[in-house]
């Protein structure tokens, strides 16, 4: 699941009230947040000077104030040098403050409120003066904090935060827009985007559907079918395409689900048992609830394995949709609805090893437990290095898909066991990565150098390595490639379905069994479920959420895309069943999306400080 991270420009450039040099046309703006006792913006001033030199009355260059917190020479640095209205003045003092020694000293505050010419002002003057420094420079540090500034300097260019290199080309590719960089930035203002893995999914389902329904119908759903063979030597493997995707690819989701799963009951929102218990409730509550109503509609006959599609929940629409009501929303129901997901997802894995297995072979399934009690060993080695559990995870699928269980199993098994370390030790990392490159630099200047040395770049490897645990890294980048490649392509080769009646004659029991399940079965059992945990002190509500909310989340989690297609292909091997079973999942999450949204628009914001749960609950 993605999240989103603020990369604009909070406030626009204005020239009557920023620091700029340059022509107000200029089709490049460059805007530093930067401080005065800051030894890299210090660095990174001849950059922008040289940057200067090369593009002339192409660059306007903005300066803005973030003070290095809780260093009081660097506020008082920025507000100083705020203490003139003119912007020649300013200039001078600016790169009075930038150069004239290595590290900003109180005698540079001396000499330049000297040349500031600040003590003939009268008190009145000096007073007005400190009172509107202190605003322009608060001011600063306001938007700095909105526009996602995290340290100095930090530079955005024409709006847009840059995270690139500073060596020479990543800059000028940045200030040009090259292609390379504009694809690379798009990408990321879409990944940064809260509802985009929702959005791509749908296009993916809206796309798969027309498809299937258009001239090109017979063609799509046949390239689906085309078995693709991988030999080596005299021994060869194959499968169809979609089964590729759906036993191949699908176990990256699955291993993201896991590493999700792993972290949140280690560091995340399930780790304590009282924010653990309101969504562990829910969930369960949200799964039990549609099965029994399916299982009123069907409680026998060639449809009755399939309960199991209504019980799960799509977390990629369902917090798409959340993202896009924006404030409307609590961030705590947003947490209580990822949770409930979080588990939910368990209970769907559970349910596809238990019941949606084929015959087992014992002698494949001995081979899987081995090989985890190899991914056991690793784990308890502290191999911190991911190359060895991705081949034993790549023959533990293979062994699990030989088993007759899903392989996707495989995913979730090889998740548990990607180590996880303890937090890195940030000060003495930083120090010695400083020591590092402050050596090296020293050493560029000998002759015969090109570089930094390969002992110096192992070493900066492994700090970089030591940054992030190995679980994290993993989920970080497989977390990606499986919002934004695996579902779609899921949804793309499984989503397609013919939109006729003759799919829905003689499947409306079928139909309306998933429908009630996902529409009225998940909001019910999540509301009850959750109200009878606060009731017996089992779980404490959050009061920044009112039941009505609760009830909307529960009703967006009837949105059950992926996982309810997933099993409902594993429930129905008849494809006029299972192409049923799709309507009514599309149909469900429609519905879904549509009350709980209307449910969330409408509740009234509560009032946190009148709030009780337990009489909330009983009233």
């Amino acid at each position: 699941m993605a999240t989103g991270t603020r990369n604009r420009l909070n406030r626009s450039v204005d020239a009557r009230y920023d620091h700029v040099l340059g022509p107000p046309g200029a089709p490049i703006t460059l805007v530093e947040y930067g401080s005065y006792a800051c030894p890299h913006c210090r660095a990174a001033n001849d950059r922008i000077a040289n940057v200067r030199d090369d593009l002339g009355d192409r660059l306007r260059y903005v300066f803005r104030h973030k003070p290095i917190p809780d260093n009081d020479l660097a506020r008082r640095a920025a507000e100083l040098v705020e203490r003139t209205t003119d912007p020649i003045r300013f200039w001078d003092a600016h790169m009075e403050l930038m150069s004239r020694s290595k590290t900003l000293t109180e005698e540079d505050l001396v000499v330049v409120a000297e040349k500031l010419d600040l003590e003939h002002q009268t008190p009145e003057d000096s007073e007005r003066s400190e009172l509107r420094a202190k605003k322009r420079v608060d001011a600063d540090i306001n938007s700095a904090q909105a526009s996602g500034v995290l340290f100095t300097p930090t530079f955005f260019i024409n709006g847009r935060r840059y995270d690139g290199a500073w060596d020479e080309s990543s800059f000028s590719d940045a200030m040009f827009g090259r292609l390379g960089h504009r694809v690379a930035a798009a990408a990321v203002d879409f990944v940064s985007w809260g509802p985009s893995a929702g959005l791509l999914l749908l296009l993916a389902t809206v796309l798969a559907v027309f498809l299937t329904n258009s001239e090109m119908g017979p063609e799509f759903l046949s390239l689906w079918q085309q078995k693709l063979t991988l030999s080596l030597g005299g021994a060869s493997f194959g499968m169809s395409l979609l089964h590729w995707i759906n036993d191949g690819l699908l176990t990256i989701f699955f291993l993201v689900v896991g590493l999700e799963i792993k972290r949140e009951f280690t560091v995340g929102h399930l780790a304590g048992r009282k924010s653990a218990a309101l969504p562990i409730a829910a969930a369960l509550g949200g799964m039990i609830m549609p099965a029994l109503i399916y299982a009123l509609f069907v409680p026998s006959g060639p449809w009755v394995h399939g309960w199991g599609v209504p019980i799960a929940t799509d977390t990629a629409f369902a917090v798409a949709l959340i993202f896009m009501m924006g404030q409307r929303v609590p961030i705590e129901l947003r947490i209580f609805l990822t949770a409930a997901a979080i588990v939910d997802d368990i209970a769907a894995i559970v349910v596809v090893a238990v019941f949606y297995s084929g015959e087992l072979s014992f002698e494949y399934m001995a081979a899987a437990v081995v090989l985890t009690g190899g991914l056991a060993l690793l784990s308890w080695a502290r191999i911190y290095r991911v190359f060895p559990y991705m081949i034993i995870g790549l023959g533990l699928w293979i062994c699990v898909l030989a088993s007759g269980l899903h392989p996707t199993l495989a995913g979730v098994v090889l998740a548990l066991f990607i180590p996880t370390r303890p937090p890195p030790n940030l000060k003495a990392l930083m120090a010695q990565a400083d020591s590092i490159m402050a050596n090296e630099a020293q050493r560029n200047k000998e002759a015969l150098r090109h570089g930094p040395s390969t002992m110096a770049m192992r070493t900066l490897e492994a700090i970089h390595d030591r940054l992030e645990s190995p679980a994290d890294r993993l989920l970080r980048h497989a977390g990606m490639r499986s919002s934004y490649l695996v579902l779609p392509i899921f949804a793309l080769a499984n989503a397609g379905v013919p939109l006729s009646m003759n799919v829905i004659t003689g499947h409306e029991t079928l139909m309306l069994a998933i429908i009630s399940g996902l529409v009225i079965g998940k909001p019910v059992g999540m509301l009850s479920a959750a109200a009878l945990a606060v009731c017996s002190g089992l779980a404490v509500k959050p009061a920044a959420y009112s039941w009505r909310q609760l009830a909307g989340a529960g009703a967006l989690a009837g949105i059950g895309f992926t996982m309810s297609l997933f099993i409902a292909g594993q429930a129905f091997p008849v494809q006029a069943d299972f192409a049923a079973a799709k309507i009514a999942v599309f149909a469900a999450s429609i519905l879904a999306a549509t009350i709980g949204v209307a449910l969330l628009i409408t509740a009234p914001k509560p009032d946190i400080e009148e709030v009780d749960v337990s009489t909330a609950v009983k009233s």
